[in-house]
C-alpha cells in the first residue's frame, strides 16, 4: 500500500493553512487533477464537523469520482480524511497544524490502495512525486491567498 509523509515550515499561521484545506469546494482552482469539487453535506458534531465531499480526478485517461469523509477539528488543528466510494479500496490521510515561532508547521500524511491492482503498480511508479505536487500546490495557494 503506497503511503506518504512530509511535515514543512510555512511563514503563515496553523489557522490560515488549517483554513486552506478545510475549503475543499475550492480545490479545482489549484489543486492538480482535480476537475471538479462538491461539497454533499456539513455536520456540526460540537467539537468538530464532518464533511461528506466528492472530488473528480482526471489523469489523461483516468477519471473518477472519489467519495470521501472529512473530519474537521478545528480546536486540534487536525483534518482526517477517509475514503467512502470510488476506484479505491483504501485511502485515508491526515493534516496537522501548528503554530512554531515564525510560522506554522504542517504536517500531512497520507495511504492508499487501488481496488485494480493495474492502477496499484502504476501509482506506486509516480506516487511520492504526485503527493509531493499536492503538498507544493497547497504551498501556492497559501502563497496567493496570504501574501
Amino acid at each position: 500500500m503506497p503511503s506518504h509523509s512530509e511535515t514543512k515550515f510555512l511563514p503563515y499561521t496553523a489557522q490560515q493553512m488549517y483554513d486552506l484545506v478545510a475549503d475543499v469546494a475550492n480545490y479545482p482552482k489549484f489543486l492538480p487533477w482535480t476537475a471538479a469539487a462538491r461539497v454533499r453535506s456539513v455536520t456540526d458534531k460540537g467539537d468538530h464537523k464532518v464533511m461528506l465531499a466528492d472530488l473528480v480526478i482526471s489523469f489523461k485517461v483516468f477519471r473518477e469520482r472519489f467519495g470521501s469523509r472529512v473530519t474537521l477539528w478545528p480546536k486540534e488543528m487536525k483534518i482526517d480524511t477517509e475514503y467512502l466510494d470510488g476506484p479505491v479500496r483504501h485511502l485515508e490521510s491526515q493534516w496537522n497544524f501548528k503554530d512554531v515561532e515564525g510560522g506554522c508547521e504542517v504536517s500531512f500524511a497520507v495511504d492508499f490502495e487501488f481496488k485494480s491492482r493495474l492502477l496499484q503498480g502504476a501509482a506506486g511508479m509516480f506516487f511520492n512525486e504526485a503527493m509531493q505536487r499536492v503538498v507544493r500546490s497547497f504551498e501556492r495557494r497559501a502563497v496567493e491567498l496570504y501574501t
